[in-house]
């Protein structure tokens, strides 16, 4: 779906009058997906850029932190109820240099002054999740042409710092993977021991053996098994399990 140029200028120009933005500070939505053994990441193509981002925006003044990232993922994407976890905070000075911003801004013939607070330094807050990626249907928005889900071996040209924040984001749903993060947005409330150790293996990227694999997980006691499992095929039926909430 491509979007009128004339309504992407106004929600450009909308944009830079606001006056309601905590200065020098944005957010960034580092959305893996995960179907069929595949790890993927959500990225979105600016207009008229041959550059891609993360999904990311700025923060009102009187917003929670969490509940930016919450609204901006929406935005950009039309995601909504799935477990977002910060992670990490980049501040690089150079991190905005090149600053992709005053070039679409260019390119639609918007002028602001060289001190606007659109083209300064800005630091941001990165969040992450994990998600079924067959389950999305993305957008565009005014600030962003097309959504596409990439390999995160991958990647195309990148706008910023996202390569970065792509990388930590990754590192930490690899030292976090048996979080809340695949309970609430990946798996079914019930699943089979294989079902989680698919899950592992390929956010983690190497195999494991399967009884090495079970005797691990259960020992953390996070699971509770359930009935077995009957799909009507010869093999033996394997146990359901859940995960045990912090609540119970």
């Amino acid at each position: 779906m491509k979007i009128d140029d004339t309504k992407i200028k106004q929600s450009l120009q909308e944009l830079i009058d606001t006056k309601d933005f905590v200065q020098n500070l944005s957010v960034d939505c580092v959305i893996f997906g995960f179907h069929d053994d595949i790890l993927k990441i959500l990225l979105l193509k600016y207009h008229d850029l041959d550059l891609w981002s993360l999904p990311g925006g700025f923060v009102f003044n009187d917003e929670h932190l969490d509940d930016a990232a919450f609204r901006v993922l929406y935005e950009r994407t039309h995601l909504e109820n799935i477990f977002l976890q910060q992670f990490h905070t980049f501040g690089r000075i150079d991190r905005t240099e090149n600053n992709v911003h005053e070039i679409l801004l260019k390119n639609k013939n918007i002028d602001v002054s060289k001190d606007h607070w659109i083209l300064q330094r800005f630091i941001t807050v990165g969040y992450c999740s994990l998600i079924d990626f067959s389950l999305v249907d993305t957008f565009p928005d005014a600030f962003n042409e097309s959504c596409a889900w990439f390999e995160v071996s991958d990647l195309p040209k990148m706008a910023f710092d996202h390569n970065e924040i792509i990388a930590k984001g990754l590192e930490h749903i690899r030292k976090n993977i048996d979080t809340q993060m695949v309970a609430s947005n990946l798996l079914p409330e019930k699943f089979t021991m294989k079902e989680l150790q698919t899950v592992y293996e390929t956010v983690l990227g190497e195999k494991f053996r399967r009884n090495n694999f079970q005797r691990k997980i259960l020992a953390e006691n996070s699971l509770e098994r359930l009935e077995k499992f009957f799909d009507g095929s010869p093999n033996k039926a394997p146990y359901l399990y859940r995960f045990i909430t912090e609540e119970e």
